[in-house]
């Protein structure tokens, strides 16, 4: 595989490890979630500091910025996570927007608004994608599993939920901390693959970008998640051909196939050998009517 298509794919696992731990929080848990890049600085400056400054082994790094951003999302989620509705959103946003301007004013460790240049390229495709489909098959047995259908009944009805005994605030809590740590994972690798990090980097349009990706699979699908991240990471270099138009054609199509299929491009299918099955099934039956 050339550089080129091994770059588009690497960001695509970079795009999809923030996406999966979205997905199960905005789409199964149903707290809406607007501060996904703040997640991904605190993983990857803290990866890079770890780097450059401790000179710890790449793994150890990647770790550190995962732990960091699980343990900040602890603190946050304990009180945020009891705001209802947009509030969530809101406060999400706000501690995304709150991280970039630490990471711009902690000049001396983070190198302020002008980032942190050389950072060792580290990042390999056959790394990055091992561990992006194991963080996927974790997550697709976690929403399988009790926990995962307890998270829907959190998103559907929190008081039905809380009055057959599911612990809303703890499935909540649980899902946040995941999302954090595959958010810090994500901007570690990240880092370690562009070799430069800026706070620029982790603003809203980025935040945006993901939770996009989320919708626009389908916010109750694993595989949705996975399609669009493969799909909205490739789209902008496949439209480079229409040169300036690029981003407009490119924001245009999101925006065509949320209209058409409001429930994202999968819905709520995933991907199994039994729905392959039942698909096979009804299309053959489809076939011998119609024949």
């Amino acid at each position: 595989m050339s550089g080129y298509f091994a770059g588009i794919a690497i960001l695509t696992c970079v795009n999809l490890l923030a996406v999966l731990g979205l997905s199960l929080l905005t789409g199964f848990t149903g707290s809406f979630c607007f501060g996904q890049a703040g997640f991904m600085a605190v993983g990857a400056y803290v990866s890079t500091l770890m780097t450059m400054r401790l000179h710890a082994p790449f793994p150890l790094a990647l770790l550190g910025g995962c732990l960091a951003s699980l343990l900040v999302s602890i603190p946050l989620g304990y009180p945020t996570l009891r705001l209802k509705g947009d509030y969530f959103a809101i406060a999400t946003l706000g501690f995304a927007e709150a991280t970039r301007l630490v990471v711009e004013n902690l000049e001396k460790i983070t190198g302020g608004s002008r980032g942190i240049p050389s950072i060792p390229t580290r990042t390999s495709l056959p790394v990055i994608l091992a561990v992006t489909l194991f963080c996927v098959w974790l997550i697709r047995n976690y929403v399988s599993s009790r926990h995962g259908r307890n998270c829907v009944a959190v998103r559907e009805d929190q008081l039905a939920a809380e009055a057959i005994a599911v612990d809303t605030f703890r499935y909540k809590q649980v899902s946040f901390a995941i999302n954090g740590a595959l958010a810090g994972l994500s901007g570690g690798f990240l880092a370690h693959y562009v070799g430069f990090i800026q706070p620029s980097m982790f603003g809203i349009p980025k935040s945006t970008e993901l939770i996009s990706m989320v919708i626009f699979g389908g916010m109750h699908s694993v595989t949705g998640a996975v399609l669009a991240s493969i799909i909205l990471t490739a789209l902008p270099e496949v439209l480079r051909v229409a040169s300036a138009w690029r981003l407009v054609t490119y924001g245009a199509l999101v925006v065509t196939i949320m209209v058409i299929r409001p429930e994202g491009l999968l819905g709520s299918w995933e991907l199994s050998i039994g729905s392959l099955r039942e698909l096979w099934v009804s299309g053959r039956r489809r076939f011998l009517k119609q024949s």
